[in-house]
């Protein structure tokens, strides 16, 4: 299973959760209504912050695979030329 399925899947439960827990609480429908939106605003942030972490951690892997490549490139040009000298 992947790391992404799981973490999908521990965010939807606690979506579901929060939202059983506030429609299942003894308090009037507009208060009710208010919780759900403000439990939907807090998931949505929640989503988007870990989006903008998994955003920034592929950015850096490509950023080294980038620089590991460059280097190789030039090492491997260095080597060639060594040689032909």
């Amino acid at each position: 299973m992947k790391n992404t399925d799981v973490f999908v899947g521990v965010l939807s439960g606690l979506a579901v959760g929060a939202l059983l827990g506030v429609l299942f609480a003894p308090d009037k429908g507009s208060n009710t209504r208010k919780k759900i939106a403000q439990k939907g605003t807090d998931v949505a942030d929640n989503l988007k912050g870990s989006f903008s972490d998994f955003i920034a951690s592929i950015e850096d892997q490509y950023s080294n695979f980038a620089s590991e490549t460059s280097d190789a490139i030039e090492e491997g040009k260095s080597k060639i030329e060594h040689r032909l000298k």
